[in-house]
């Protein structure tokens, strides 16, 4: 179902991308700084102890990564940051999540070498929901993610005078294409003078800007991405509105299309909110069975029981669980 589109707060998902020299790092903490002032702020070092190198431009905690770079240990880093409450994670370097020892392209090999046919294009389907895992993690997560990412000088063929010719494209990031279509800005770092260029930028904030990156430019996204809605107070809003809504209901049928009805709403919730609602839901479909059952109870036998026991329906039950409806809401 469609609704009104709106701005709501987001978590910044940055990509730095250069050659080594070109100032990924330093630039991530300073951007890091400015996203979370007083912040706690975490980076994954796959470069053997460089990511401590800048311990004395601002604090933060540091989970060196050796090999093998399997996704399987960056989602875990990076769920463990989520649950540690960090403010920001500075994933440094991403690359060698595809092209390092236990890399995608390295897992890649390796069920190529395993399989009978030694087909490669089918050894993907085995290693693709790795990376895919990995890319959903980064995406879902309830944090600002800065990564960084190597890059190699990328060639195209073009024809000329009859002839084809190699000619120079740009620089390319050593990730699986088409990644840094993820991220909400992805900047291009020079060696030389560690000048950045918004290769692509969702908040419009760096279009045809050559800049050197400092703690201004995390308080500029900082600003963006906090201007619209806070989906959390939203998720709270619309979740005491459902679940009055729920306790009205006196069927599950009609419990079960309301849901339905209601999907577009629901999918917009919180996931400790939808936790809540799918719970509460489950109570009042209990109470309406358990309200059915002494319903039921209270009709004459088929055998002829003229002895009619008293009956409460639905309807009159529905004071009192109104007001437990009422009581779950409130908490």
């Amino acid at each position: 179902m469609f609704r009104k589109a709106e701005r709501r707060q987001a978590k910044l998902r940055l990509a730095l991308c250069g050659p080594s020299g070109s100032g990924k790092t330093f630039s991530a903490l300073l951007i890091a700084q400015g996203l979370a002032p007083g912040g706690q702020i975490a980076l994954i070092d796959t470069e053997r102890g460089s990511g401590e190198l800048y311990a004395d431009l601002t604090p933060y905690d540091v989970a060196p990564l050796s090999p093998p770079f399997t996704p399987a240990r960056y989602v875990e880093l990076v769920q463990q940051a989520e649950q540690d409450g960090y403010d920001v994670l500075i994933i440094d370097s991403l690359s060698h999540a595809w092209s390092g020892d236990g890399g995608i392209l390295d897992l890649h090999d390796k069920a190529t070498a395993a399989s009978r046919s030694g087909n490669s294009f089918m050894a993907w389907r085995e290693v693709t929901p790795k990376h895919n895992q990995l890319v959903d993690t980064l995406l879902g997560c309830n944090l600002h993610v800065i990564v960084t990412m190597r890059t190699k000088t990328a060639y195209d063929l073009v024809e000329d005078n009859g002839k084809k010719k190699p000619v120079k494209i740009g620089l390319a990031p050593v990730q699986r294409d088409g990644l840094e279509y993820e991220f909400t800005t992805v900047m291009d770092l020079a060696v030389d003078s560690h000048v950045a260029t918004a290769t692509k930028d969702r908040t419009q904030l760096f279009d045809g800007e050559h800049f050197v990156p400092t703690v201004a430019t995390g308080e500029a996204l900082r600003a963006w991405l906090d201007t619209g809605s806070d989906p959390v107070a939203d998720s709270k809003k619309a979740l005491r509105s459902l679940k009055a809504a729920v306790s009205k209901i006196k069927s599950v049928p009609q419990l079960n299309q309301w849901w339905r009805q209601q999907s577009a709403q629901i999918a917009r919730l919180t996931p400790a909110d939808l936790e809540a609602l799918t719970e509460h839901c489950g109570d009042r479909k209990l109470a309406i069975l358990e309200r059915e059952a002494i319903a039921a109870e209270g009709q004459p036998s088929k055998k002829g029981n003229s002895r009619r026991q008293p009956q409460t329906s639905l309807n009159d039950a529905e004071p009192d669980d109104a007001s437990a409806g009422s009581e779950i809401v409130s908490h």
